[in-house]
């Protein structure tokens, strides 16, 4: 060892016992979502890109009850929102 080299470190190749080389995924040690596949804004840049690959997502995805529901979940937080701040409705009617 000299005095003005550093020590290397040590390299050595571990393989997992039941590692089968074969496998689609290739890297045991890859953590990876499930749905990472399928999803389309997830290795995307810029907000508006993202946004734009959702709304995709969601229009060619959802059928008819899932938009239902989503469209009574945002009236009733809407509702909650004006309660809240007590927002007086009586001005709608006549």
């Amino acid at each position: 060892m000299g005095v003005l080299s550093r020590r290397k470190n040590k390299k050595y190749s571990y393989e997992p016992r039941y590692y089968n080389n074969k496998d689609k995924d290739g890297n045991p040690f890859e953590i990876k979502h499930r749905f990472d596949d399928q999803r389309s804004t997830i290795h995307t840049r810029g907000l508006k890109t993202k946004f734009n690959n959702a709304m995709r997502d969601y229009k060619e995805g959802t059928d008819i009850i899932i938009r239902k529901r989503i469209y009574i979940i945002v009236a009733v937080l809407i509702l909650l929102f004006l309660w809240f701040i007590e927002f007086d409705l009586s001005i709608f009617s006549i």
